[in-house]
C-alpha cells in the first residue's frame, strides 16, 4: 500500500468516528404535560427517563395524614415549570408502550432531576440510578411526597390495575363484560374502602345495593365467601 493510499484510509476512518450522524437528535418544541412524568412535543409522547411520578388518580397523604391528589399535583408542578417556552429532550430509549424515553431540559434545567429533587417524583431505580442522589436530598428535606406517606407509583399500579400487572394508564384495556351466567352466580361484591380495606358484601345485606364495583381500581365480584376470603377480602364489621 502506498503512503498516499494509507493516509486516505486513515482520513476516512477519522471522518466516520467523528460523523454527526452518530449523535442523538434532540426533540425540541413546546410541550404539553399529560402526567407527572410524561409530556408530548409535536405529537411525540415522551416518558421522562429514570423517574416515576404518582399516577393521575393516585392519592397520597400529607404531613397531617390528609389525602391529596399527588399525581395531579406533580403534573401541575411540571406544567408550571415548563410554561409556554420550548424544552429539549434527549432520547435514551423507547418503552414497551412505544413512547420515547428521554432526559428533558428547559434551558439548562434538567426537568427529570427537578421533579425528583422537589419530591414530586421518585428515582425509578428499576431502570436507572441517575436520580438517586436527588431523591436522597428530597427525602432528607421532607419535600413533596416525602412530607407524608405514599405508595411507590409502581406498587400503586400493581395493586390497582390490570389484575396485578403493572401498566400505564394509557395502555389499560376496557373491562370485558362477564357472561350473563357468571353475573347471576358470582354476586358477592368485593369493595375496597378509602383506607384500603378489602370488604365483601353479600346480596341482601345493608350495604349491598349502594356498593358500586370499580374493576379498574382492583375491586371485583366473587362467587362464594370462601373465594372472597381466599383473595384477602373480609366480611363487614358490625
Amino acid at each position: 500500500m502506498s503512503y498516499r493510499s494509507g493516509m486516505r484510509h486513515i482520513l476516512v476512518a477519522l471522518l466516520l468516528l467523528s460523523s454527526p450522524a452518530l449523535a442523538v437528535e434532540l426533540i425540541t418544541g413546546r410541550a404539553s404535560v399529560t402526567d407527572g412524568d410524561t409530556v408530548v412535543i409535536r405529537g411525540t409522547r415522551i416518558r421522562l427517563f429514570g423517574i416515576d411520578a404518582p399516577e393521575s388518580a393516585q392519592l397520597c397523604q400529607d404531613a397531617a395524614g390528609k389525602d391529596y391528589r399527588c399525581g395531579q399535583r406533580a403534573a401541575m408542578a411540571l406544567a408550571d415549570l415548563i410554561g409556554e417556552g420550548p424544552i429539549s429532550c434527549e432520547p435514551r430509549d423507547t418503552d414497551r408502550y412505544g413512547r420515547t424515553v428521554a432526559v428533558c431540559r428547559k434551558g439548562t434545567e434538567d426537568l427529570n432531576a427537578w421533579l425528583v429533587q422537589q419530591g414530586y417524583a421518585t428515582a425509578y431505580q428499576r431502570y436507572s440510578r441517575d436520580y438517586v442522589p436527588a431523591e436522597t436530598t428530597a427525602r432528607a428535606a421532607k419535600r413533596g411526597l416525602w412530607a407524608g406517606t405514599f405508595d411507590p407509583p409502581s406498587d400503586w399500579r400493581r395493586a390497582k390495575r390490570a389484575g396485578g400487572i403493572e401498566t400505564r394508564p394509557e395502555m389499560e384495556k376496557p373491562a370485558v363484560a362477564a357472561p350473563a351466567t357468571a353475573q347471576t352466580t358470582c354476586s358477592i361484591k368485593g369493595n375496597i374502602s378509602r383506607k384500603g380495606d378489602k370488604i365483601y358484601h353479600l346480596p341482601g345485606t345493608g350495604d349491598y345495593e349502594r356498593t358500586a364495583i370499580d374493576t379498574g381500581s382492583g375491586e371485583r365480584m366473587f362467587c362464594s365467601e370462601d373465594e372472597a376470603k381466599a383473595a384477602g377480602w373480609r366480611a363487614p364489621r358490625r
